[in-house]
């Protein structure tokens, strides 16, 4: 960096008297004013999973330390997200499958009709499905 000899300030680019970015603010004070909302929602984003405070900071033109704080005022409670006319979506609930281990009894059933033949000999009848897998693991068992 470099100090410009005329304008007293110090310039962050190579060559003299060039300026990449400049962002002109106004107001009386040369400050942003930003509503308690908008804090919010920028503090919001900071707390994304994964998100990098200085690039948020930088996005909105903010330093990483009023993020920072406006994060811990948001947990505390001292800032609010206004409310949002977008849609929410609620949360994911994923129950556990069954262990592998444990048979699962299948759901009661009327009772259907089978023909069962076994060396010219035939049996018919009605068993529900719970009966007739009992019965089928007897049949193998017995072979």
């Amino acid at each position: 960096m470099e100090a410009d000899v005329e304008m007293d300030v110090h310039l962050d680019v190579a060559t003299p008297g060039y300026v990449g970015r400049l962002e002109v603010v106004e107001g009386p004070t040369g400050r942003r004013v930003r509503t308690e909302g908008e804090r919010a929602r920028i503090a919001a984003e900071g707390l994304v999973p994964g998100a990098q405070v200085a690039v948020v900071a930088r996005k909105h033109g903010a330093t990483r330390s009023q993020v920072y704080d406006w994060r811990r005022r948001l947990r505390l409670g001292e800032l609010a997200l206004p409310e949002s006319r977008e849609p929410l979506f609620a949360p994911l609930l994923v129950e556990e499958a069954p262990s592998p281990g444990l048979p699962t009894k299948p759901a009661k059933s009327a009772p259907a009709k089978f023909e069962i033949v076994i060396d010219g000999m035939v049996i018919r009848t009605a068993v529900e499905v719970e009966q007739l897998a009992q019965l089928i693991r007897a049949v193998r068992a017995s072979r």
